[in-house]
């Protein structure tokens, strides 16, 4: 890789060339978590599986690509980034490669939900934190805005493609789209991601230019620093809260809307490439509205942040069974507003878990923080889709849901507040 830092010749810190290249993987990793959304009526259709049963493959694939993360995390740790992002890389494209020759529901839950979701649950959130956090010293709210941002962009790139496949040619080619696109940033990782900036020479961006260089790596058990982790962060309140603010915000986002809206929009009449362009259009404004959160997060409260992000998102959730009855603005008016807000939650949430934990622990406390935001997607994608299939409905699961949010906004002002010291009383 120093043939690459060479190429660049010092004309820019090559902490943004890695920032391009994990961009990249959490991109493909985005398409292959959106792809069961495009798939769900394709597959009712042929084989007559229920959302119901369709769904428990996606929340199973949601739980543990949640659950991953703490152990993603520790892994890259103890073993390194580029090891442990290859193994799962090529994991999830064969997952997917393989998923094309299903014909049964049992075959969906273990490819899609256990292969795909646990390679994914690497290539995802705590990827990010670790990069972050060992590449930059400053800029570290505007770099994992971006980084988060690629989810968005995933949906932007893949969605609309993947239902005109599946529309024209059906969900097999499809998951081949998706396993191809999973191969090719394989050798962009192997060749152009190192693991610390130390290896080529540099520091941390913003780091001062005396600061000690460091190459640590840990010789410990993964799973005993994980859970080492876990014990130690969860005899605190603000793990807590971090914890289920992070489970509603799951809930109501790759849960709920990324998992049911486009099946949502089929309720009402549109087509599988008319739900996936209005997730697409909500792509494009959370990239900007996520890279703006990390912004925003290096220079503002970052629980006031959360508290507008929360209250606003719940508000939109209400008003979307609403908007299906409103012409033209009706529809439009949710992608802008919800779109903007769909994950700026996780700039200002990893600020304030760095804040609370430090450096060194924070990527693997915000893991297991990923792991509640999965989970709690896991209970809306199940969850929508049992009221669904009960009710013929989703106003209900979109009032749950947006109800929420609106008690996560509360949540998050407790958290990372300083204890309040008693005044000394007159005597």
């Amino acid at each position: 890789m120093n043939w690459a830092a060479r190429l660049i010749g010092g004309r820019f810190h090559y902490g943004w060339l890695t920032v391009a290249v994990v961009f990249l993987v959490l991109l493909a990793a985005a398409g292959t978590r959106a792809t069961p959304s495009v798939m769900m009526v394709p597959l009712e259709n042929q084989f007559g599986w229920s959302r119901a049963t369709i769904s428990l493959a996606i929340s199973v694939n949601i739980a543990l690509y949640g659950l991953m993360g703490p152990f993603a995390a520790a892994a890259m740790q103890r073993f390194g980034v580029r090891p442990t992002l290859l193994t799962a890389l090529g994991t999830m494209a064969a997952g997917v490669a393989l998923s094309s020759l299903m014909t049964h529901p049992w075959q969906m839950v273990l490819i899609w939900g256990v292969m795909v979701g646990g390679s994914t649950g690497v290539a995802a959130l705590s990827l990010s934190a670790t990069v972050v956090t060992r590449w930059f010293t400053t800029r570290r709210g505007l770099v994992m805005g971006i980084l988060t941002a690629s989810s968005a962009t995933g949906q932007l790139v893949f969605l609309p493609l993947l239902a005109a496949i599946a529309e024209h040619y059906g969900w097999r080619q499809v998951v081949w789209v998706v396993a191809l696109a999973a191969g090719i940033v394989i050798p962009l990782v192997a060749f152009l991601l190192p693991e610390h900036p130390a290896d080529m020479q540099l520091r941390p961006y913003g780091e001062p230019h005396d600061a000690p260089m460091n190459t640590t790596v840990t010789r410990q058990n993964p799973l005993a620093i994980a859970f080492g982790t876990l014990a130690s962060a969860s005899k605190t309140r603000d793990f807590w809260l971090l914890f289920f603010s992070f489970f509603i915000c799951g809930a109501s986002t790759n849960g709920y809307v990324g998992t049911h809206l486009i099946a949502m929009c089929g309720d009402y009449g549109m087509t599988e490439v008319q739900g996936a362009s209005l997730l697409a259009a909500m792509g494009v404004f959370d990239l900007f509205g996520t890279t703006l959160s990390g912004w925003l997060s290096d220079r503002f409260n970052s629980r006031v942040l959360l508290f507008w992000y929360y209250g606003l998102r719940g508000l939109s959730l209400m008003y979307l069974p609403h908007a299906f009855g409103i012409d033209f603005f009706g529809l439009p008016l949710f992608a802008v507003f919800y779109g903007l807000d769909w994950i700026a939650t996780v700039p200002p949430t990893v600020r304030l878990a760095t804040d609370v934990y430090g450096k060194e622990s924070a990527p693997i406390v915000f893991g297991w923080v990923v792991a509640g935001h999965q989970l709690g997607a896991a209970f809306a994608a199940l969850g929508a889709g049992m009221l669904r299939a009960s009710l013929g409905t989703y106003t209900i699961a979109s009032m749950i849901s947006g109800g929420l949010c609106l008690i996560a906004a509360v949540i998050v002002l407790r958290i990372n507040r300083p204890a309040k010291v008693p005044t000394p009383q007159a005597i």
